[in-house]
């Protein structure tokens, strides 16, 4: 009688609620294969000082992290900054929360073949990211050139479609955002995600010909579902990484090219 109500009894704690067996195992967090990992990865080690064990899952493609998360695929993911994650929750509406932020990664325009934007020629072709969060961003920094126009009002995910003036006549061409650099061969210039740049050995602050500043609204964020914004396992993880070992590990390990986006003694 005593194991069988030993067993009840554990059944449950089992079934408690907002007790459940995933919350005795590790945090799952998702992200891009590049520069994002070596982040997360300072941030799992100072988790694991907390006492918090936590697994870093990569994925190859950026499109697949917000479905797994809300799929429960995945505990939280960290990959995207906040126009990015707004953009797509106007598609998919599951209910994805952002709970901390984590780095700014100023995005760039790179060349092979000019030093400035201001070298573009009449009918020069200039490639941009083809999802709306990135290519819109791209579009908004050759506004801040002066290369163009963007009808007003509409935000800050513009596509080729709102460009209103376009004196030089550039040829806008979207590409998934992984082939920007590669389009260098080809295109007057590209914008290019920092970390994609850095992942093809370019240094955005170095190499850029034209460079986002450092008050961007881009501002890179953790996320999760809306039933676990407040699950204290999760915000512990938060912690870790707005701790300031992780500032330092970025400021150290990417030059100043990305920038933590938190509080961090300078």
């Amino acid at each position: 009688m005593k194991s069988i109500l030993s067993i009840l009894a554990a059944a449950a704690v089992l079934l408690a609620p907002g007790i459940s067996p995933a919350q005795e195992g590790p945090v799952t967090v998702g992200t891009v294969a590049g520069s994002d990992v070596d982040m997360l990865e300072k941030a799992v080690e100072v988790a694991a000082k907390d006492g918090l064990q936590v697994e870093i899952r990569e994925f190859s493609d950026y499109g697949q992290l917000n479905p797994a998360l809300a799929a429960g695929d995945i505990d939280m993911n960290s990959f995207q900054h906040i126009p990015f994650l707004e953009s797509y929750l106007k598609d998919h509406p599951d209910g994805l929360v952002s709970i901390g932020t984590t780095y700014v990664s100023p995005m760039g325009f790179f060349s092979k073949r000019i030093k400035s934007l201001d070298e573009l020629k009449k009918g020069d072709t200039v490639v941009i990211p083809n999802d709306p969060s990135n290519g819109g961003r791209a579009l908004l920094l050759l506004q801040a050139a002066g290369k163009l126009k963007i009808t007003p009002g509409v935000g800050i995910t513009p596509t080729p479609f709102d460009v209103a003036e376009n004196p030089l006549e550039l040829k806008i061409v979207e590409v998934d955002a992984a082939q920007t650099f590669a389009s260098l061969e080809d295109a007057a210039a590209a914008a290019i995600n920092n970390n994609y740049a850095q992942d093809a050995g370019l240094n955005p602050l170095k190499d850029s010909i034209y460079l986002e500043d450092q008050n961007s609204p881009y501002v890179n964020v953790i996320v999760v579902r809306e039933a676990d914004r407040d699950n204290p396992r999760f915000r512990r993880f938060v912690k870790a990484y707005q701790s300031q070992e992780v500032a330092d590990f970025i400021l150290e390990k990417f030059g100043g090219a990305t920038v933590p986006a938190f509080d961090y003694k300078k």
